[in-house]
């Protein structure tokens, strides 16, 4: 038993989730599900971001307290991963006293480092907003290409960047200019850490290409030293004499999320936290491409610097983007399908499918709304639903639901014994999409294989030969559901309550003579109005 650490991007609670999101984080529900069925002591941990400017910007544009918005985004994030069988075994966020707790004494000992330094520094000021700003609410020209970029990172020339370079600064709410006041503040030296960084990165060749190509990008170009600490209010409170009115920057207590919700799910179940972080455990992260940075520069950094051999990232699951109809996702200009709004109206597993199979995992997706309605009917209704309804309503049907006696097919038995190795090492790999087109290629092979075996024809001209298919078809089903369980837990459970079977990672087989309960129908097929009628309706 493996001790097994898999940290969900945490998203900012400053306002609802769309479909980007999810598609970045279900690979993270899909490594924790399937690590609890091979028998693993899993950690799947995560959280809502509550702190920085962006929460405390949407606060005071609505006329509320950064803790009212954050608090009301948080709910709104538990109730859809809940809805969408997200299995955390904590989920918190960064306003818990847990958390505020954690990340003040991991700091007490990083400032006692040899890496931590007080500098006086330009800090971005809008007189408009009356607020500090954060390095990616300062806008302005990029000073090596000219081009428009945020204050952090140039995205078009990949230069990194500080707000006081940017040619023409103007705050990103507002569109006001800026102006930078002096601030003393504890910034971390990273730069002196790019020998342990680099190694980390080449230590790692199973980590996603975007993932070594970006950090590898950093640690060439870009690393610098960054603010651990900024002026502002909503935050947590740096716990150093002299810096009483300043909060730790944001960066640097998020990432220390995977650290405080795993000490929470550790105590609850009585367990080591030091053993979980320890050098024999595996940790996952699994997040967006625009987060890669802060999983594979920024933690490490904090982790190293505070000195107290931390397990440092094992596999960095990092999408690419996804757009919808062609176009970027935009939550400014209301360009984007929310979350809660999908889950009101369709199945989740249907959802998950879709983002799973169709994902931005290696390269950039594309969502629509004819696509997605071709792949549930086509794929989730018309070959797996309809080989499980086709099979076992035929034995309720001609058998009165009873599992006939057979024998099985050698062949195909081997084939189940083989698709648990082979999709359990592409899930371990962090290769969803192949997975689940292996399991959908073997759900393609049994509808052919019902289809050439001839049931309906067998039934009355070679009864030992139709109980033979319907008890090798059963025997299908069950190990389908225990191998699809990761992807699609509802339908899933569904299958294997029907056929009274765990869902341990391994092959599973019904006995001849079960009485199968009533079978429903598995799916719903999805009317193809809906693209016509989701589109007019403003959800693209």
């Amino acid at each position: 038993m493996k001790n097994i650490l898999i940290g969900g991007a945490w998203p900012y609670a400053n306002g609802s989730l769309h479909i980007g999101h999810i598609a970045g984080l279900l690979p993270g529900d899909v490594l924790a599900r399937y690590h609890r069925a091979v028998g693993d002591n899993v950690y799947f941990v995560s959280g809502s971001d509550c702190h920085g400017t962006p929460v405390a910007i949407r606060a005071k544009q609505e006329n509320r307290t950064p803790q009212e918005i954050s608090d009301f985004y948080h709910e709104e994030f538990v109730q859809c991963f809940e809805k969408l069988g997200f299995s955390y075994d904590v989920y918190t966020k960064t306003s818990s006293d847990e958390h505020k707790r954690f990340v003040q004494e991991f700091h007490k000992r990083l400032y006692e480092s040899n890496y931590v330094y007080e500098k006086e520094t330009p800090q971005a000021y809008c007189e408009n907003c009356d607020t500090f700003l954060a390095d990616r609410f300062v806008l302005g020209k990029c000073p090596e290409c000219g081009k428009d970029t945020r204050g952090d990172q140039c995205d078009f020339c990949g230069t990194v960047l500080e707000p006081e370079n940017l040619i023409e600064p103007v705050c990103a709410v507002c569109k006001k200019s800026v102006n930078f006041r002096k601030s003393k503040h504890l910034y971390i030296a990273i730069t002196k850490l790019r020998s342990e960084l680099r190694e980390l990165v080449n230590n790692h060749p199973e980590w996603r290409k975007n993932a070594i190509a970006f950090t590898n990008r950093y640690i060439d170009d870009g690393l610098r030293d960054r603010a651990l600490t900024r002026d502002l209010e909503w935050g947590i409170k740096v716990p150093k004499e002299g810096y009483e009115n300043k909060s730790i920057y944001i960066w640097a207590e998020n990432v220390l999320g995977y650290l405080s919700a795993s000490k929470i799910a550790a105590e609850k179940r009585g367990a080591d936290f030091d053993e979980l972080w320890g050098k024999d455990a595996k940790h996952y992260y699994v997040h967006g491409k625009d987060n890669i940075p802060f999983h594979t520069i920024i933690l490490p950094s904090l982790l190293l610097a505070n000195d107290k051999k931390w397990h440092l990232p094992d596999q960095i699951i990092s999408s690419e983007y996804l757009t919808i109809e062609g176009k970027k996702i935009s939550t400014s200009q209301n360009y984007a399908i929310w979350v809660k709004d999908l889950l009101d109206n369709y199945e989740p597993d249907s959802i998950r499918y879709f983002f799973l199979a169709n994902g931005p995992e290696k390269k950039d997706a594309d969502f629509s709304w004819r696509e997605y309605v071709n792949s549930h009917n086509g794929e989730l209704l018309g070959a797996y639903g309809n080989f499980i309804n086709r099979s076992l309503a035929f034995i309720s049907k001609y058998y009165d639901g009873i599992v006939p006696k057979g024998k099985n097919n050698p062949v195909i038995d081997k084939q189940i014994e083989e698709l648990f190795v082979t999709v359990g090492k592409q899930i371990e790999g962090g290769i969803f999409r192949d997975a689940l087109n292996t399991i959908f290629e073997f759900v393609r092979h049994s509808n052919k294989f019902f289809d050439t075996e001839k049931p309906w024809i067998t039934r009355t001209t070679d009864a030992a030969s139709c109980e033979n298919t319907l008890y090798q078809c059963v025997q299908i089903i069950a190990n389908l559901a225990v191998l699809l369980c990761p992807f699609l837990p509802f339908s899933s459970a569904k299958v294997c309550n029907w056929l009274n079977i765990d869902s341990k990672w391994e092959k599973h087989s019904v006995s001849a003579g079960y009485i199968l309960p009533e079978i429903e129908i598995l799916f719903k097929r999805i009317d193809k109005k809906v693209i016509e009628t989701e589109t007019e309706a403003g959800n693209l």
